[in-house]
């Protein structure tokens, strides 16, 4: 295995120091202390199959801070995953200490860290990757699917890894091709190359990746908002892998690591799992499309929003309270999306998911019963009424 170690100073105000600037005609070419690029190494698990291991510096201020990204680069062959993190590193006497993205170190660290924006201190920090709901209980993401509204994109591989064996990641294409960040946040480049691969941290804990891209932006904490351009899809693989044609390898990361995206809602679409990796299916309402289908892009579910999913076909009852024993007010279609003010006790109902006795207060007044609203966290969702 090797190292590659890259550095972009000056970016964010923190300048190299003027001993390492170069003369007007004199190229400049900047090499990180070796010491700090050890200890970012010693900070990556094994890993059997790594060709080459990029540290980059993509800042370092005159208070010992530094700011980066390092990247073991797979294979490029099938079934292999590149794995990478953000890091920060500040010097104690003679030596460096490091915190990698996904330890409890470094969100806190993050919190107040003087070679990070306040933004960025605000993602990485506590209140972003230390600050989520738990995992099992909240699949709320916030996120529209990864290109324009609007859009139908052909869903080519469900859920499979990204890194390791965490199913954290779809692949899609067709469209316009043009890959949009999913929400807003901060983005990063990942490959040495500085093609193929973006991260962008979002807000309450998540980050998503993108890989294969061509085209795409070259960023170092860089804000985004929802829809911003990232790439176009590709067949890129400067940092490993394999791609057959070109997509988009979308992954979805929380408090710093990869996680299931089996369950997530994206787009206003749930996805799925299959029995084995690139197999699966994705929900919206009652509509179900497998692995090989379009998905159309809805846009962000709301966190105070939900999906109406009347588990088969037809219209989904609007009551005049909370029960099946008040009058029927109207009526909500199937994959409609509604804003649920709060939540009340009523009759039992049992839907897709679960029964429950739970039913919600919508935004024009009307009742539905929660057993047919997919909202993807716990009771209430908003309030208690």
């Amino acid at each position: 295995m090797s190292a590659i170690a890259l550095v972009l100073p000056g970016l964010f105000g923190a300048a190299a120091p003027a001993s390492q600037q170069p003369a007007d005609d004199e190229p400049f070419v900047y090499s990180p202390d070796p010491v700090l690029v050890d200890e970012v190494m010693a900070q990556l698990p094994p890993r059997d199959d790594t060709v080459a291991t990029d540290v980059h510096v993509q800042r370092e201020n005159a208070d010992k801070w530094a700011f980066g990204t390092v990247v073991q680069v797979a294979p490029e062959e099938p079934e292999r995953h590149p794995d990478g993190w953000l890091w920060l590193a500040w010097a104690e006497g003679d030596r460096w200490r490091v915190a990698l993205e996904g330890s409890p170190q470094f969100a806190r660290v993050s919190d107040d860290a003087p070679v990070l924006t306040e933004p960025e201190q605000e993602v990485l920090g506590t209140t972003g990757y230390g600050g989520s709901a738990p995992l099992a209980t909240d699949f709320r993401t916030g996120m529209r699917l990864p290109y324009a509204v609007g859009q139908q994109w052909r869903y080519t591989g469900g859920p499979h890894p990204m890194s390791g064996t965490v199913r954290s990641s779809i692949d899609l294409a067709g469209g316009d091709g043009r890959v949009l960040a999913a929400a807003d946040g901060y983005a990063y480049t990942m490959c040495p190359s500085e093609t193929g691969w973006i991260r962008v941290v979002h807000g309450r804990g998540f980050a998503t990746d993108y890989y294969h891209l061509e085209d795409n932006i070259v960023v170092y904490g860089s804000a985004v908002a929802e829809g911003d351009y990232i790439g176009m899809i590709g067949n890129d693989v400067s940092c490993g892998g394999s791609s057959t044609g070109p997509h988009v390898h979308f992954s979805l990361r929380r408090d710093g690591e990869y996680v299931p995206i089996d369950g997530y809602n994206l787009g206003k679409w749930v996805i799925g799992a299959g029995a084995a990796n690139y197999q699966g299916f994705a929900r919206h309402g009652s509509t179900r499309v497998d692995v090989g289908g379009v998905l159309h892009n809805h846009g962000a579910l709301a966190l105070d929003e939900g999906v109406v999913d009347t588990f088969g076909p037809g219209e989904l009852n609007r009551r005049g309270g909370p029960g099946a024993e008040h009058e029927i007010v109207g009526s909500v279609a199937d994959g409609a999306t509604v804003t649920i003010e709060c939540s009340a006790r009523g009759s039992d109902h049992t839907g897709r998911d679960r029964t429950t006795n739970v039913w919600h207060r919508l935004g024009d007044g009307g009742w539905v019963s929660a057993a047919y609203v997919w909202t993807g966290a716990p009771d209430p969702l908003t309030r208690w009424c």
